[in-house]
């Protein structure tokens, strides 16, 4: 098994080597914008592959990479990992959704509550301790879930018709237009951004 992620604060990479401990200590973890991680993923057949939600949907970046290296996914059994702030409905589904239209086969899906990775919603924050019950919580839940994946009975967290459901007039009706102008391409807010640098000192994924 591979851990395949896109993580922008490091939620989602926590999670998925997380997993990966759990279920195969011997097992690595490498990021979508890694130079190598094509190769690492034609390499094995059974991927965990973990990203967080973005207002109830799939990432640009994240889809983008799916859809480009759309030759790579047939026949791969995949477990989803999806790290969220709140509820956000059948997000597993969703890329489960894209995997299968080219030929992946989705053995499972698993909806994480992490602390939040979106600087400027008030409705996210809580406090620390808040989110050190979040992680323990989360981490007790890859538990189980590895668990039911070694007795093939792996979780279907955001995948089913109920699930999709949900997702689509509990969230992304509302949410659609948040990330309809998303691209490829760096914005920076001059009103908000000073130059410091401070944000690259932070980050934990190093992202500059």
């Amino acid at each position: 098994m591979v851990g395949i992620y896109f993580s922008g604060t490091g939620n989602t990479k926590y999670c998925v080597e997380t997993f990966l401990k759990e279920y195969d200590n011997t097992a690595l973890a490498f990021s979508i914008e890694e130079e190598n991680v094509v190769q690492k993923i034609n390499e094995q057949q059974n991927i965990v592959f973990g990203y967080p939600v973005q207002f109830s949907n799939i990432p640009k970046i994240l889809k983008d990479f799916i859809v480009s290296n759309s030759d790579i996914w047939k026949n791969k059994k995949i477990c989803i990992i999806a790290t969220m702030g709140l509820f956000s409905g059948d997000v597993s589904g969703m890329l489960a959704r894209l995997f299968s239209k080219y030929g992946a086969i989705v053995v499972g899906g698993l909806h994480l509550k992490m602390p939040d990775c979106i600087g400027d919603k008030k409705a996210l924050k809580r406090s620390l301790q808040d989110n050190q019950v979040l992680v323990k919580n989360s981490v007790l839940k890859i538990k189980s879930a590895v668990c039911d994946l070694k007795s093939d009975n792996p979780p279907q967290e955001g995948i089913g018709l109920i699930y999709h459901f949900a997702g689509l007039f509990g969230q992304r009706l509302y949410f659609y237009n948040k990330t309809r102008s998303y691209s490829d391409k760096l914005k920076i807010d001059n009103n908000k951004c000073i130059g410091c640098g401070k944000c690259i000192k932070l980050c934990p994924m190093k992202n500059t």
